[in-house]
């Protein structure tokens, strides 16, 4: 059974609609020690919401997974790592970070809890919870 993740990113920097145009990216600049421990876990097909910080605070697409993650090329410290990840498609109504901290099945959510990680494991509960959200 695959894991599923949300990834967070500055839409500024690098959005969900960007990440669409290009298809796939190498997601890099994870330098957190719980981030890259979750981002060692990832395997080939697991699915990945985008979740855009900022101004935005909302999870806006799914991507999944082309691979596990490997020490990123531009870098010397070989426990940084990335992960190759492909677009799939835009969640029909972005989901935003008042509509998680309202329900209270997610209270426990790593999103409420951990606010500064980038890289967190949703299970499979708050994964279907999260795609009934979103539905318009």
């Amino acid at each position: 059974m695959a894991n599923r993740w949300l990834f967070k990113t500055e839409p500024s920097v690098y959005s969900f609609q960007q990440l669409q145009k290009d298809k796939q990216t190498m997601w890099d600049g994870v330098k957190n020690n719980l981030a890259l421990k979750n981002l060692k876990d990832i395997a080939k097909g697991d699915p990945i919401i985008i979740y855009h910080t900022g101004d935005e605070k909302a999870a806006v697409g799914i991507a999944h997974a082309l691979g596990g993650a490997y020490p990123d090329p531009s870098q010397k410290n070989p426990k940084l790592l990335v992960v190759d990840i492909e677009a799939v498609k835009p969640l029909p109504r972005p989901v935003t970070l008042a509509d998680v901290k309202a329900n209270k099945k997610l209270a426990t959510f790593d999103l409420v809890r951990l606010s500064r990680l980038s890289i967190m494991k949703v299970s499979d509960d708050q994964w279907k919870i999260l795609e009934g959200m979103a539905k318009p």
